[in-house]
Formats: C-alpha cells, structure tokens, sequence
C-alpha cells in the first residue's frame, strides 16, 4: 500500500461538498445467522478495521479483519458465520494515523457506556404482543396535550411507590400509591389527563456511567454518543443490548395501552464530546459546521453544531428519526436548539415522517444558544415556522409574557401583577401565535408580528425542564406582604390561561403538584433531592391537581380551545374591551368549532386585587370562577357588571 491516497474516495483537502454520499439503508450492519455484512461511510479513510469482541467492555479482540473499499466512500465487509452476540468497533485510519475506536455513527445496539456496537437478534427485542402496539386515536394536531418527563425524576422519590424507579419500567407499572394514598406514576398521568408524554432524552447519551449506577450521577441527558439507542442507565441491565430496547419497547407498548402517546426528544444539534465524537472518529470534520478560520463553531453552546445542511449529516438525522418512530413506534420528537438545522432538513425530515405515520407531530426550540455559520434565512428558528408545514415552535412571548422574564428571575408577569407591557404577548398566546385584527403585535416582547400558519404550529408553555419550575420563578418574583398567599391562586391563573389558550399545552412534570427545584435553575446534573418528584406534593396540593385536572378535562371535552385554522380563530375568538384594567377578557362564539356550548366566555384578571368587567346581558352558566371549576356548573349570572377576584380567572358559558 505505497499510496494510501489511492484508497481514499477524497481528498483531505476537498470541500465537504465534494464529499461522495451513500444513501443505500444498510448502513451499518445487516445481520442474518448465516452472515453479516459491515459497511462504513469513511470517504477519507485510507484503511478500515473490524474489530470482533466476546464483551461489551474490556479483553481483546478474537478477530480483527480488514474492511474493502467501496463506491461512494463506502467500506465494507461480510463474516460468513453467526455472529449474535458479538461486539464490534471500527478502527479507522487517515493519513498514516490510527483514529481511536468507534462503534460507528448508525450503531443500533450498544454494550454498556455505548463505547462497542453489538451483533443482536432483533425478533428477541419484541415483547409480547409489539406487533400489534398502536397508538391511541389523535384527530387533530390541535387537540395535543404535551407533558414532560424525566425517567429519574418522575419515579426516583422513595415514596413514588414504583418499583423500577428510574427506569423506562417504570411507566409500565399501574396501581402504584404514595403513602398517603394517591396514584402516582402512570396511574398519576391518566388521572391527570394529558396525551402526550414527552420524555427527556432517551438514546443513549455519555455522562452517567453505565458500569456505576450506585453512584447516582445524573443528567438530563443532553450530551448524544449513540443517536440510535436507547439509553442503558434507564434499563434494567445495561451490559445486555437486547434488555434496554426491549424494555424501551415495554414501555412505549404500555404508554400506548394506557391512552398516551409518546413524543421523544431528540438532540441532533450537537454530540458530547467533539474530536473523540463517533462522528470525528469516523469522517473527522464533516459533520460539524465550522468558523471560517477552521474551528468548530458552537451555536450550541456545548462546544459544537452539527451541519444539517450537509447531505450525509441531513441523511443520517431522517434516517435515525425514521428508524426511532418505525423501530420503535414513536409518535412525535421535540428538537432540541432546532434553529441550528436547517429549514430543508426539518421539511424534508417531516415529509418523510408523514410516510410512516401522517398524525406523528413535530415540535422544537426555534432558537440557536449562540451565533451560528448558517445563513439565518436558512435557519430552523421560530419566525421561519411558516416556512415549515406541520412543524411547531415552543412560545417564549407567552412564557415570559404570563409569568414574567425567564432572564429577570424578579420580574413578575401578567398573571402575577405586572399588567404594563405584559397583556400583548398574553394574547398572543391566547391566538396560538397567529394572525389576529386585535393583538397588537407592536407590544410583544421578542418579534414584531405572527409566525404560525395555524395555533397547532404554537406550543403554549410556562416552565419545562429548563429554567425554574413556576413556582421557583413565582418566589422570587411576586413580591410584598401576602406574597406567598398569593402563590396558589397566581399558578391557578396561570394554568387556566394555558389550558384555555389555542395552540398546543405543554406540562412540565410536577407543575401540577406545585413543584419546586429548591430555587435552582440549571438542575442538569443536580442530585436526586433537587429534581425528582416529590410525590408528598400531591395530597398537599390535592386542590390544585384537582383544578388543573378539571381544566385538561374541560379543554378536552369542548373543541371551542381546540380551534385549528387561522380563519376559525378570526372568526369564533373575539377579544372584549375591558379598559385597560388589567383583565383580559374574550368570547368564542357561535358554537366555535361545532362546540355545544353556543358562546363562551373566558376573563382573567392578571391584578393582584379584585376587578370589574361587564359581561352582556344573558343567562350565564359560571365553570370557573374564584380558583373553582366544575363543568356542570358552579352558578349562574344575569350579565352585567360582575367581579373577579384578583388573581384568578372567571369562566362561563350560555346556550
């Protein structure tokens, strides 16, 4: 081998765009007892190794064997012999160096820590019954209700009275109490009402050692090693590849079988770690995007972005999301950082998720953490989601306009008093982010006008994992005298502002039992005692479970909250005059959305004292009205001038 440039499909040197693609689906291994055949995308390699291991970790190789080059940058080679529980690594030489060992970038089964790929029969994945696993009925994107969880946290507590806590097992488990009675886990979850449970990252991620689960290190798991796997810390054995994805699978089958579907947040925007990445020890460079002096830009703020504009980086991140939602029956995945991908890689990606499955929904952060390369007219972000059909966007205008500033920690919002500047970016939310004659969109906060084609393109939230828990952020900045009186009915507001608004409702885990994170605001990798549920929380605060219940319930039953076009909402949603005092107050009217209720009427009073508002005259049922809520009916009103207490929301309806 005189000339190992000969054996490379291009140079070192080239653009990454001269790079030659491979889209064949037998991307990494394809395995039958008889024989299994290896092949590697490695178009700058000059040499390709197999490793053969007996173990997921330690010893030597028994076999190590010499790869053949292929078209399009390919390598590849078949063992004629049953190979199943083997592990296996590529070994991948450029420019006279031996890079470090890979499982490679399409492995689907891991030993533990995910450092050796694993040769696995996939029938022995299956539980009983997957082939006949669906997902519970879903006929509008619009009647979505998002909650989510972390595996640890929502079932680590000792008094969560779950078994196999912090393990996809977990949600598995019914009939589970805490000790003072109450269902928890997903027993809690099917009370409570929601539809979609969105789980924190669950491929197999790089901080929590596998090999030391004792030591309880935690981690939401933000920092990807394997895209394609599930995580081994949330499984039962983590050194046997089959049992985590088979577990994973329990899991998703009883979501489905207990009425959930599941979403899975997906982190493609950066890895963990960068030069010692599957990726850069695979085709050093060319699936991070970089500064023009050579250095990996980091619009992540974890040290890297990936390049989605690149054909092989667009491939693999359709490729993995089709295999999560085929393999495994996903039905929705939240994008982390989406604004670092580009518009054409989330199209794309959807048109093909539609394929598989035309009610999978797709959601993300349309922001970047820092400056990127990539051209902004090109970027993911929010104001380009009318650009993205079928695609949402999480929405800070609400978040920070109803509870206050998620970068001012004593900045209260609307719901907590702060009426100045704050109602415009309420009722943004209210519109799910559309188009609308009565929102001034000269008064939001972050843009200058409406970017969602329709409400279900809008993710109406308040707190999620990141940032404080609601009534953290409530602490710091609701001030004054009767301050913490004030705490129950201000999260009451909130919610009822949430659950009634358009768009799609996201949960965080816990907000419906007023957890806190003990003031802490970047638990990423805090212990146990700041993240996981308190499940004491739940009788404690048994009256504003019960609310919040009684509000999904309400949401659910009536499609007037459910509207799903642009032109419905312009039609049905009409804002009333209330003076400026501080109440936002609006109808949905003429039986919106084929609602049985002929006209509702919906009022919150974001001022921390009692307010005025004229309703029309006409025989009113009250719903909800001073922290109370039943849809039979609490009381009736005449119209006229009536009171709302401060804090709090009044709703009602007439036939």
């Amino acid at each position: 081998m005189d000339n190992l440039k000969n054996y490379r499909s291009v140079d070192l040197s080239a653009p990454y765009d001269q790079y030659p693609c491979y889209l064949g689906d037998d991307l990494e291994l394809v395995y039958t007892p008889e024989q299994s055949v290896f092949t590697l995308w490695a178009p700058t390699a000059d040499q390709v190794q197999l490793n053969l291991y007996p173990s997921g970790e330690g010893g030597e190789p028994e076999d190590q064997v010499e790869m053949n080059k292929a078209d399009n940058g390919i390598w590849r080679i078949h063992i004629d012999r049953d190979l199943k529980g083997t592990f296996y690594t590529f070994r991948i030489k450029i420019d006279g160096e031996w890079l470090n060992e890979t499982p490679g970038i399409w492995a689907k089964a891991v030993g533990v820590n995910g450092n050796r790929a694993a040769v696995i029969n996939w029938g022995e994945t299956d539980p009983e019954g997957w082939d006949s696993d669906h997902s519970p009925e879903q006929k509008m994107y619009s009647d979505i209700i998002l909650y989510e969880l972390h595996h640890r946290d929502f079932s680590i507590a000792p008094d969560s009275g779950i078994e196999n806590k912090g393990k996809f097992l977990a949600l598995t488990e019914t009939g589970t109490k805490t000790p003072e009675g109450e269902a928890s886990g997903l027993d809690h979850l099917k009370e409570l009402g929601v539809t979609h449970i969105h789980i924190l990252p669950s491929f197999d991620f790089a901080t929590v050692d596998e090999t030391h689960l004792e030591d309880n290190n935690y981690n939401w798991g933000y920092d990807p090693k394997n895209y394609n796997v599930p995580d081994g810390s949330y499984s039962t054995d983590p050194a046997d590849p089959v049992v985590r994805i088979r577990e994973f699978k329990e899991m998703v089958k009883s979501l489905h079988q207990n009425g959930f579907r599941i979403v899975l947040d997906v982190v493609y925007n950066h890895t963990a770690s960068t030069d010692h990445s599957n990726f850069n020890l695979t085709v050093p460079g060319y699936f991070y995007r970089q500064n023009p002096d050579g250095s990996y830009s980091n619009a992540s703020g974890c040290g890297n972005e990936t390049a989605s504009e690149r054909e092989m980086v667009r491939h693999y991140i359709i490729e993995s999301v089709k295999f999560w939602a085929k393999e495994y029956h996903i039905d929705g995945f939240r994008f982390d950082l989406m604004g670092i991908h580009d518009i054409e890689t989330m199209n794309q990606l959807r048109a093909e998720l539609l394929k598989i499955d035309p009610t999978i929904f797709v959601y993300g952060e349309g922001w970047i953490a820092a400056d990127s390369p990539l051209p902004y007219e090109q970027r993911a972000v929010k104001e380009h989601v009318g650009q993205m059909e079928g695609i949402a966007v999480f929405n800070d205008e609400f978040r920070d306009g109803l509870k206050g500033s998620t970068f001012d920690e004593q900045e209260p919002g609307y719901a907590s008093g702060n009426i100045n500047g704050h109602f415009e970016p309420v009722k943004y939310g209210i519109v799910g982010g559309t188009q609308h004659p009565q929102v001034d969109y000269g008064g939001l906060l972050y843009c200058d006008g409406p970017y969602a084609g329709a409400p279900s393109q809008m993710i109406n939230f308040v707190a999620c994992h990141d940032g404080y828990t609601l009534v953290d952020k409530l602490k710091l900045s609701v001030h004054g005298d009767h301050a913490a009186d004030e705490l129950m009915p201000i999260d009451k507001l909130i919610h009822t502002v949430l659950l009634t608004a358009q768009g799609v409702p996201f949960i965080r885990s816990g907000e419906e039992i007023m957890q806190d994170k003990q003031g802490e605001p970047n638990s990423f990798k805090s212990p146990d005692s700041i993240n996981q549920l308190d499940w004491s929380l739940k009788a404690r605060n048994r009256d504003l479970f019960d609310y919040i219940r009684e509000l999904i319930a309400l949401r659910k039953a009536h499609p007037a909250f459910r509207i799903p076009t642009v032109e419905g909402l312009q039609q049905w949603l009409h804002f009333m005059d209330t003076g400026d005092s501080g109440v936002i107050a609006y109808t949905l009217g003429e039986h919106a959305n084929n609602d049985e209720w002929k006209e509702i009427l919906i009022a919150y009073n974001g001022n921390r004292n009692q307010a005025e508002i004229s309703i029309p005259e006409g025989e009113w049922t009250v719903v909800c009205r001073d922290g109370q809520i039943s849809m039979d009916g609490l009381d009736s009103l005449q119209g006229g001038t009536v009171t709302i207490a401060a804090s709090s929301a009044l709703i009602l309806y007439r036939q």
